[in-house]
């Protein structure tokens, strides 16, 4: 066999290596059949469509009909989209960090034809350079040892297999006590750079999950250090080069200490993550700043992300990512000459440029980044309007350019993030748009990627891709259970008890507790990986306490709090180890132990219900469970308000924490104590 296999494939990243020299096949039983026919080893790729380094090593080497020859002959070669296959690119990123290397895209790593790992590296130059060999040299040099020393090579893999299985084992501990939630939060208020905000220094990434925890201890402590962590670090990443000033949304990471210089690539998951940080941090300050940002980049989510069906038509699910790169460059398509901003702007010039760091001679690679990084604070609203209408003048002259790659894949666990993203931010902003938006998506994922009962990882132009994994089913739970909270529908309710039970059924771990990233009845893989670890997105176990303590809160069924309580159990012991990537696992477990159970009963859009309605969107408050009644229905037996309603003809309110209820409140300044002062 000698063809590349790749035309045939869904994923945007597959494609663009359709016509390489290189034989590429898909990650399949028919390759591994090949390289055991053969006699060869496995060259694996992983990589994703909005990836700049991926698309350098594409073109220096899988585009180079000589290197492509050397990879034909010697291996063979499969391609894989860590989008599309997060379940690999978690195994054989592990693998390579346990090779002492550091990870990251692309991946190239080299396989027995059993799938089994035992040597591999990131970014490999086409000669040598930066420190780093050239890529025929290695793959000369990895197929002599795998042919000439297969001791050497066995040995490498059982070493790596063995520390695998270990990897995959979680370490349970005890319950978690209170007083852990502060040790952490002032352990990690170190790590921010007091000056530009985010964890350490360049390159620096959102880490939203950790910011969300720093919020969590403001609102346990009131102490300072934790909110300002977190306020200067959104205000930094706002006015920065990171952020889209023209079109919305942020970028990945900042190459730099003070994100100026982004990877340009926009990924819905981080942008979603955002959002809801923003929002309820905005929900306490009220800023301005804060407020536009969440309406820009919501607004460049449903102008932008919408993916397309086979018919060429949006659907109401959301595509994965923008491209870094356009015409061969990172960040063309983004950046600015100051020759360019006069021409467009003319007279407007010169304001623009004062405000946006846009000078002659560029501050990054002789290109400007729009940036309002000099001056943190907006000017006012005459100011600001000004502004918004110059950069709607370049918006539109930029829409003119060839624009970045799009992946319009449907990805389940990264619409959930932003489903509840909108469902949260649409209610604190009372944008019914945005929650419309979120159900029309939800019902998108969970009708339309679902197929026998169960959910589907991946849809693109009407195809279904791979069985789901346990960050589709966390995330798009969590999502229902947001659009259950601002909706009070209870078809997601049930939806989410559906999907915990298929969890339960086919991912829980019975003999060491957890869930498993992939289901017992999935494609079979060299591991089957287990994790609380946050990476860009939040560990499904960690978003699984959070499900599992809202259904708690909101039913008062026991089964519902003692498997939280199992699975937090399940990784408590790895506090001792590294408590940095298990901030999603506290800020839920918190959640489970310290839940403010808030219901609200009236009229439907009544003036008294909207009031009430009104004071929770300006409460700042993490772990409220909110359940909306109207003046007929009833709360669940086991639930601490079960049996009450309205007082006096009135819409009514009932704050709950540990199973004891306020008196009933019916106006909306006392509702905002009550919930503040819990």
């Amino acid at each position: 066999m000698s063809a590349n296999l790749l035309a045939h494939e869904t994923s945007p990243y597959l494609l663009q290596h359709k016509d390489n020299p290189v034989h590429w096949m898909p990650w399949g039983e028919a390759a591994f059949e090949r390289a055991r026919s053969e006699g060869k080893p496995i060259l694996l790729s992983v990589g994703y469509a909005a990836c700049h380094w991926c698309h350098v090593m594409a073109h220096e080497s899988f585009e180079n009909p000589e290197i492509a020859a050397v990879m034909n002959d010697l291996f063979v070669s499969i391609k894989v989209d860590r989008e599309e296959r997060p379940d690999l690119d978690t195994i054989y990123q592990s693998a390579l960090a346990l090779l002492g290397q550091h990870g990251g895209w692309p991946l190239t790593m080299f396989l027995t034809p059993e799938g089994e790992p035992f040597w591999g590296g990131t970014y490999f130059p086409p000669t040598t350079r930066y420190g780093r060999p050239g890529f025929t040299e290695v793959l000369r040099g990895v197929s002599s040892t795998f042919h000439q020393e297969p001791d050497k090579v066995s040995r490498n893999v059982t070493a790596l297999g063995e520390s695998l299985a270990k990897l995959a084992e979680n370490q349970s501990g005890g319950a978690i006590l209170p007083g852990i939630f502060d040790q952490v939060a002032e352990r990690l208020v170190r790590e921010v750079d007091p000056f530009h905000g985010g964890i350490g220094s360049a390159p620096k990434f959102p880490q939203t999950s950790l910011f969300t925890l720093l919020w969590h201890a403001w609102k346990r402590t009131e102490r300072m250090p934790f909110k300002t962590a977190v306020t200067n670090t959104l205000t930094q990443m706002c006015q920065g080069g990171i952020y889209d000033h023209l079109g919305g949304g942020f970028a990945r990471y900042s190459t730099d200490d003070k994100w100026l210089a982004p990877h340009f690539e926009k990924m819905l998951y981080d942008n979603a993550q955002l959002i809801d940080l923003m929002t309820l941090v905005w929900q306490e300050t009220g800023d301005k700043l804060f407020e536009a940002r969440i309406r820009e980049t919501v607004e460049w989510v449903l102008r932008e992300m919408r993916a397309l069906g086979a018919d060429g038509k949006p659907v109401a699910g959301f595509a994965s990512t923008l491209d870094a790169d356009s015409e061969g460059e990172e960040g063309r398509f983004y950046v600015w000459s100051e020759q360019e901003i006069d021409s467009v702007l003319g007279p407007d010039a010169a304001t623009f440029k004062f405000v946006y760091d846009v000078t002659k001679h560029g501050n990054w690679e002789e290109s400007n980044i729009l940036n309002r990084s000099a001056n943190l604070e907006l000017g006012d609203e005459d100011q600001e309007a000004g502004l918004a209408r110059l950069r709607s003048i370049l918006w539109q002259v930029r829409e003119r350019r060839i624009h970045p790659g799009w992946d319009d894949k449907v990805l389940a666990d990264w619409n959930g993030l932003m489903i509840a993203a909108l469902a949260r931010s649409g209610f604190a902003f009372r944008e019914q748009p945005w929650i419309d938006a979120a159900v029309q998506a939800f019902d998108f994922v969970a009708d339309t990627m679902s197929k026998d009962g169960r959910l589907h990882h991946a849809w693109r132009h009407g195809t279904l891709k791979n069985p789901a994994s346990l960050d589709d089913y966390a995330n798009m739970a969590r999502a229902a259970l947001a659009l259950y909270e601002v909706t009070g529908e209870n078809r997601f309710l049930d939806r989410t008890k559906e999907w915990v039970a298929i969890l339960d059924r086919h991912y829980w771990d019975a003999d060491k507790g957890g869930y498993f990233f992939t289901a017992d009845d999935a494609e079979r893989l060299i591991v089957r990986t287990k994790t609380a670890h946050d990476n860009a997105v939040p560990a499904g176990n960690g978003t699984m306490v959070g499900v599992l303590a809202r259904l708690f809160h909101l039913t008062g069924e026991e089964d519902w709090r003692q498997r939280a309580e199992a699975l937090v159990q399940a990784f408590s012991g790895e506090l001792s180890r590294n408590f940095f990537p298990l901030s999603t696992l506290l800020n839920n477990t918190e959640l489970l132990y310290s839940a403010i159970q808030l219901v609200v009963v009236g009229e439907p859009d009544a003036a008294d219900t909207e009031a009430m309605l009104d004071a929770v969107r300006h409460t700042s408050a993490p772990n409220i469970v909110m359940t909306i009644l109207g003046p007929d229905a009833k709360l669940p037996d086991g639930h601490p308000a079960s049996g009450k309603g309205m007082a006096g003809g009135k819409a009514t309110a009932y704050v709950c924490v540990n199973m004891t209820c306020s008196a009933p409140i019916t106006d909306a300044g006392d509702l905002k104590i009550n919930l503040t002062r819990r």
